[in-house]
C-alpha cells in the first residue's frame, strides 16, 4: 500500500530481458535503505526488490505487468518516481494507492498556468474507468486531484515542487503514463455495474 507521495527519483541503470520477464536495475541513494523482498512503487507500479546494494537495486516485471504499464517503454537513463510502502500509523498525505496500475494514458496537452502547470491525459474509454471532479487519480505513482474530468480523460494541476521532484518535468505531449484510479471509486463503479 502506498500514498502517492513520491520520495525520490531513481534512474534506470540496466534493463535485462529473461524470457518474458524484465529485470530492471534502478540507481538511487534510497537503495541502501531497501532490503530484498521489500515492495517499492516505480511510476505507480508495485515491484519487489530482488537484489540490492549501496547504490542500486533490481526488481523484476512479469509479462502481465509489462502489458498493462509503461515499463516496457523504459530505456536506460530514464527517471522513475519512487515510493516505499506506507508505514502503519503514519499520516496519509496523498490517498490510498495499491500500486496496481489499471491502464496507461497519453499526455495530450501541457500548459504553463501562472507559476504552475496543467497536464491533460486521455485513456481508452472502453475500460470502465472513471474520474470525478476533485477526485483522486494516480499518475505514474503521484497522488493528484482531478481538475477537469471527461469520459476518456482528465487534467491535473502541478505545483512547482511536484514538477521539480517527479517525472512530470520530463513529460512531453505524447508521453505514456501509468494510471491507477481511486480504489473506492472502482468498488462503487463495480457495485453499480452488478446492480444494473
Amino acid at each position: 500500500m502506498f500514498t502517492g507521495i513520491i520520495e525520490t527519483l531513481g534512474r534506470v541503470e540496466k534493463l535485462e530481458k529473461e524470457q518474458s520477464n524484465l529485470h530492471v536495475t534502478i540507481a538511487t541513494p534510497l537503495a541502501k535503505e531497501l532490503k530484498v523482498d521489500q515492495s517499492v512503487s516505480h511510476n505507480g507500479v508495485c515491484l519487489t526488490v530482488v537484489e540490492q546494494n549501496e547504490d542500486s537495486y533490481t526488481v523484476t516485471a512479469i509479462e502481465e505487468t509489462l502489458n498493462k504499464t509503461n515499463l516496457g517503454t523504459w530505456s536506460e537513463g530514464d527517471l522513475v518516481n519512487l515510493e516505499r510502502g506506507m508505514q502503519l500509523g503514519a499520516r496519509l498525505d496523498g490517498h490510498i494507492v495499491q500500486g496496481h496500475v489499471d491502464l496507461t494514458a497519453r499526455c495530450t496537452a501541457i500548459a504553463e498556468v501562472d507559476g504552475s502547470w496543467s497536464f491533460t491525459f486521455e485513456y481508452d474509454p472502453g475500460l470502465s474507468q472513471v474520474t470525478i471532479e476533485k477526485g483522486s487519480i494516480t499518475v505514474d505513482g503521484v497522488s493528484l486531484t482531478v481538475v477537469d474530468s471527461k469520459n476518456n480523460g482528465f487534467s491535473v494541476a502541478i505545483i512547482p515542487y511536484t514538477y521539480e521532484n517527479t517525472c512530470f518535468k520530463t513529460y512531453k505531449v505524447g508521453s505514456v503514463v501509468n494510471l491507477e484510479f481511486d480504489v473506492i471509486g472502482k468498488y462503487v463503479a463495480r457495485l453499480l455495474e452488478l446492480r444494473a
